[in-house]
């Protein structure tokens, strides 16, 4: 019976009903009088279960807040690339498969293209997505199966804050919630009323690079706001383009003081050291070069503060307490 089901979204004819799906899998079904209604991130109203017992999270962010918050055997899925192009490795460190014990039995493919048989056979009772997912397929397919789908994807460093309290909320642990949120805002607090005597660096942080150039964050993104916060302006702060691709051109044009990149995913010092005209940058000249783990600086979570924000502060502004 389960590989008709299946059958059924491969051919894109949907799950033969709602109802056939939570007759083969009664646990994932929320029973109405334990369930809240919550406003996602995208402004969609959802209705949860409380306490779902079994979650997909397709986002390495949301995982690291999951985690966080002490709800790691809730856990059923997570999201993976396909086994051709790396699997897990290819969204989560090794550091963080070890960590969070992630094993490719909880893959969900997302890229190249998502599987629905892959989010189908983990029997969710909630989907938490981000938007680097593909929304569209997977709330095709949540919708089919009657399973929620809520998307963490913050606006702003203080909507990490305001999505640890929603998921505090769901699963019911408000006080470890209030606690984390604690700790955040205490880091939050401690850069905004930095004082530093030197004026703010001129600085490029990128996460990776190619025969092109090197990859950054432009306007409005997470990475400059990282970076304003941790004492610093981006040389790309009027960039065009959010995630803009730099050319060495550019980068010799603008003349950083200090260079961070990012490294893991197969990216390291020696990696950037081979890209384009990097030996005759100013900053790498002078030895104003540091690394910085890319997922601390591109995965919107509590990581990004309290390890992200203060190593870029490190980084600028040497010395400072």
């Amino acid at each position: 019976m389960w590989v008709a089901v299946i059958a059924l979204v491969a051919v894109g004819a949907g799950v033969a009903g709602t109802s056939t799906y939570f007759a083969l899998n009664p646990a994932a079904q929320p029973t109405p009088a334990h369930s809240i209604g919550i406003t996602d991130d995208l402004g969609r109203n959802v209705t949860v279960p409380i306490d779902p017992a079994r979650i997909a999270v397709l986002s390495p962010s949301i995982m690291d807040e999951v985690y966080r918050l002490g709800l790691r055997t809730h856990v059923v899925g997570v999201d993976c690339y396909a086994a051709a192009f790396g699997g897990l490795t290819t969204d989560y460190s090794s550091d963080q498969i070890a960590l969070w014990n992630l094993t490719p039995s909880m893959c969900v493919q997302v890229a190249p293209t998502l599987s629905p048989e892959m989010l189908v056979n983990l029997t969710p009772s909630l989907v938490l997505a981000s938007t680097i997912d593909p929304l569209g397929p997977i709330e095709k397919i949540t919708t089919q199966l009657g399973v929620p789908l809520v998307v963490l994807q913050p606006a702003t460093l203080s909507g990490i804050l305001v999505d640890d309290s929603l998921l505090g909320e769901i699963f019911g642990v408000q006080s470890t919630a209030s606690a984390l949120n604690a700790e955040l805002a205490a880091e939050l607090y401690h850069a905004t009323n930095l004082t530093v005597t030197e004026s703010f660096p001129y600085v490029l942080v990128t996460y990776s690079d190619d025969s092109n150039g090197y990859w950054t964050f432009g306007p409005s993104t997470f990475g400059e706001s990282l970076i304003e916060l941790a004492g610093a302006t981006s040389i790309a702060a009027n960039a065009t383009m959010q995630w803009p691709e730099l050319s060495p051109a550019q980068i010799l044009y603008a003349n950083p003081s200090v260079i961070v990149y990012g490294y893991g995913f197969g990216l390291n010092e020696s990696s950037y050291a081979g890209g384009p005209d990097w030996s005759q940058f100013g900053a790498v000249q002078a030895g104003n070069v540091s690394g910085i783990d890319s997922n601390w600086i591109t995965e919107p979570d509590p990581t990004m503060i309290l390890d992200g924000l203060p190593t870029l502060i490190a980084d600028f502004h040497p010395g400072t307490v």
